[in-house]
C-alpha cells in the first residue's frame, strides 16, 4: 500500500522497491495543507494553554485518546524510515500529545481549571469498537502492527466526540477552543481531496479503511459547525 505518505503515515510493512519509496514519500498540496492545518491546531492548543492558563472547554478524555491513537499508528517509528519529513511529523505529534496531556493533569495552575464533570463521555464505548474492528478487518491479519496501524485509523474517526460532548453540554465554545476544531475539521477536508486526488493519479491507489474512517471524522466536525 501506499498509505504512509499521509501524516497519519501509516506504514504497516516495509516498503518494497524504488518506486515504491518514491509514491509513499510524493507530496501533493492537498496533503500539505492538511499537515499545516494539524500542525496550526496543536499551535492555537498551545497558544491556548500559556495564554489563559487555563484549560476550560478542553476534554482532557479527547486528549488522551489522541495521544493513544499515535502511539498506536507510529509504532513503527523505530524500525521503519521513510524520509526526515515523514520521521519529524510522527515526534511532532506524539510529543504534542503528550505535552497536551501533561500540562492538563498536572499543569499549575492549568488542572485546576479542568473541568470533570462536563467531560463525561463514556469513551469504553468508543475505545473496545475500534479495538475490535481493528483485529477484524486489516490489511494484513497476520500482523500485530497492521491490528494496531487499523485501530488506530478507526480510534481517530470517534476521538473528538469526548470535545464535541463536552462543548454540547457546555453550551459551546469559546474562541481558541472554536478555532482548534476548526483546525482539525479542516486537516480532514484536505486529506479527504488528498485521497481524491491520489486516486485520480495514482494506479491502483486503494484505502477503503482511511476513507471511510476518515469521511465519518469529517462528518462529525459538520456536524459541530
Amino acid at each position: 500500500t501506499q498509505r504512509s505518505q499521509l501524516p497519519e503515515l501509516h506504514t504497516p510493512r516495509p516498503l518494497r522497491g524504488h518506486l515504491a519509496r518514491r509514491a509513499m514519500v510524493a507530496m501533493n498540496v492537498f496533503r500539505l495543507l492538511g499537515d499545516t492545518s494539524h500542525l496550526l491546531s496543536f499551535i492555537v492548543m498551545f497558544w491556548k494553554l500559556f495564554t489563559s492558563k487555563s484549560v476550560a472547554g478542553i476534554s482532557l478524555k479527547t486528549q488522551l485518546l489522541y495521544v493513544i491513537v499515535f502511539c498506536f499508528r507510529y509504532l513503527d517509528i523505530f524500525w521503519n524510515f521513510l524520509s526526515i519529513y515523514n520521521t519529524i511529523m510522527k515526534v511532532i505529534f506524539i510529543s504534542s500529545s503528550v505535552a497536551v496531556v501533561y500540562v492538563m493533569k498536572f499543569g499549575v495552575p492549568h488542572k485546576d481549571t479542568y473541568s470533570q464533570e462536563d467531560d463525561a463521555f463514556p469513551i469504553a464505548y468508543l475505545v473496545a469498537p475500534a479495538a475490535l474492528m481493528g483485529v477484524a478487518f486489516n490489511q494484513d491479519h497476520e500482523s500485530p502492527f497492521e491490528m494496531c496501524w487499523a485501530f488506530s485509523i478507526y480510534f481517530e474517526a470517534v476521538a473528538i466526540l469526548p470535545q464535541l460532548f463536552m462543548l454540547q453540554k457546555q453550551g459551546g465554545a469559546e474562541s481558541l477552543t472554536g478555532h482548534y476544531i476548526l483546525l482539525l475539521g479542516l486537516y480532514r477536508l484536505f486529506y479527504i481531496l488528498n485521497w481524491i486526488y491520489r486516486y485520480a493519479t495514482e494506479p491502483h491507489y486503494m484505502q477503503l479503511i482511511v476513507w471511510i474512517s476518515g469521511t465519518v471524522q469529517t462528518a462529525l466536525y459538520l456536524d459541530f459547525f
